[in-house]
């Protein structure tokens, strides 16, 4: 769900750079410092997921795991997802570093939505935690897909029908993802609870 170098206008780039700015120094305020080796590895999980891309016009699909990023890390998924994105864009030629910015607000700030509006269902036992896991993941992607395309959008008419492929395009995403991420919210609640624990509050 990269959005390419040299495709968003400059309000769009500068506005998307603030939120991810912002974002990220919450997310860093909000850290607990022994669970640094979490936010590492989910970072990596992140990172290698999104290596398998399917291109979508100016864009990509792919698994994204931006859920349960949230889910796990809460605010901390923006500095994560930022370190994922930017070693793709640096590595693998991803994205790009002028819209690192956008790309880590328009998939860190669903999964920490999700993870705060979901946060009761993730702390049951059974099904409710599944539920909440697959809500996490699902509609995770699906504002992620839908920040995408806004973004295009607001940088002219022409990205219209882009915008709307894009979208369409993470329709069986959306339930990979939603899948993937009520089983792993499932398995850490019964071996690993305490790493469903975060701050929500800003």
């Amino acid at each position: 769900m990269h959005i390419s170098e040299g495709v968003l206008s400059a309000p769009v780039l500068g506005g998307g750079a603030a939120l991810a700015v912002l974002g990220t120094w919450l997310g860093l305020r909000k850290l607990d410092y022994d669970r640094l080796m979490t936010v590492a590895i989910l970072s990596a999980a992140f990172f290698v997921a999104s290596l398998i891309h399917v291109p979508v016009g100016l864009a990509s699909a792919h698994l994204i795991l931006n859920g349960l990023l949230g889910a796990v890390l809460g605010w901390a998924a923006f500095p994560a997802i930022l370190v994922g994105l930017a070693l793709q864009a640096l590595l693998f030629q991803f994205g790009g570093l002028t819209v690192l910015g956008v790309n880590t607000f328009n998939m860190a700030a669903p999964a920490v939505l999700c993870a705060v509006l979901f946060r009761g269902l993730l702390e049951q036992n059974g099904r409710g935690r599944v539920i909440g896991g697959f809500l996490c993941g699902a509609l995770s992607v699906a504002l992620s897909a839908g920040l995408t395309a806004t973004a295009l959008a607001l940088s002219g008419e022409g990205f219209l029908a882009v915008a709307g492929t894009l979208f369409a395009a993470h329709l069986p995403v959306m339930v990979a993802e939603g899948v993937v991420v009520a089983f792993a919210v499932s398995f850490l609640g019964r071996v690993r609870p305490e790493l469903l624990a975060f701050r929500t509050s800003a």
